[in-house]
């Protein structure tokens, strides 16, 4: 199926690994010009040879004037962004209690405000080309809160709110915004060393294996997802295909979260 996707100029924020990664080289197969990013430039100097993409840019969008400078970058090497795919973020496991105002504003800043800043920035050239598409990477954790993570099912249930916010108010332009709430999924987030697996490990008397099979087990369909799964929805919502779907919240998570829209 062509998802009309060839020569878009397509944004991918935390792209080196997981998700990320596997968004960036589906739509580069798909013949869009891809721009890979991420905080390591070694890392990202790999997934930009790996999926062929256009353009690799290393920064921290946790940083204010990252997401502009990001966006500006890609404009001056390629053109105007056509399609934003914001996905960089971090998770871990904590205490509400125990967590503090600099882990809270930590998160906010990576899980949400780089997500507006890339937006902001987009915005313009897709208000000028009377087009242009958004996916933004939120979680199972954004519709239902989860008690081990409290700021971060805190901020994706923000990046939900900003999504629907974006479609209302940029549909007259043209511009569609949706967003995305995987499930747990096997990617480095959960299976690196250190990852939620091993931090849920640690909180508990399972080890990590029993952690990864609960987890799964967790899932109507009995696994985790595989990245590529996640990826082929968000190339969906990015192509020709989803031209009329905006504003909406696609659960890919496995039946987890038991609701119907």
């Amino acid at each position: 199926m062509d998802l009309g996707l060839k020569d878009r100029i397509c944004l991918v924020t935390g792209s080196t690994a997981g998700i990320g990664l596997e968004t960036a080289r589906l739509l580069a197969a798909e013949g869009a010009q891809v721009v890979v990013n991420g905080r390591d430039p070694d890392r990202v100097e790999e997934a930009r040879a790996e999926v062929g993409a256009a353009l690799g840019v290393a920064c921290d969008l946790a940083e204010p004037g990252a997401g502009e400078a990001l966006v500006i970058e890609a404009t001056e090497a390629l053109g105007p962004v056509e399609c934003l795919v914001n996905n960089v973020g971090e998770a871990y496991q904590a205490s509400f209690e125990e967590l503090t105002d600099e882990q809270w504003d930590a998160m906010w800043q990576l899980n949400v405000m780089s997500y507006v800043r890339c937006i902001r920035a987009a915005l313009p050239a897709m208000k000028e080309a009377k087009a242009g598409t958004i996916v933004n990477v939120s979680s199972t954790a954004g519709k239902r809160p989860s008690t081990g993570m409290p700021n971060y099912s805190v901020t994706k249930a923000a990046v939900l709110s900003l999504s629907r916010l974006v479609a209302d108010l940029y549909a007259k332009h043209g511009i569609r915004c949706n967003a995305v709430a995987p499930g747990p999924t096997a990617t480095p987030a959960w299976l690196g060393e250190g990852g939620l697996a091993d931090q849920q490990a640690a909180a508990s008397i399972k080890t990590r294996v029993e952690v990864l099979e609960a987890v799964g087990a967790g899932r109507p369909l009995g696994r985790l997802a595989e990245p590529a799964e996640i990826a082929s929805v968000i190339a969906f919502l990015c192509s020709e295909r989803a031209s009329y779907v905006t504003g909406s919240a696609w659960s890919a998570d496995g039946g987890t979260v038991p609701i119907i829209i």
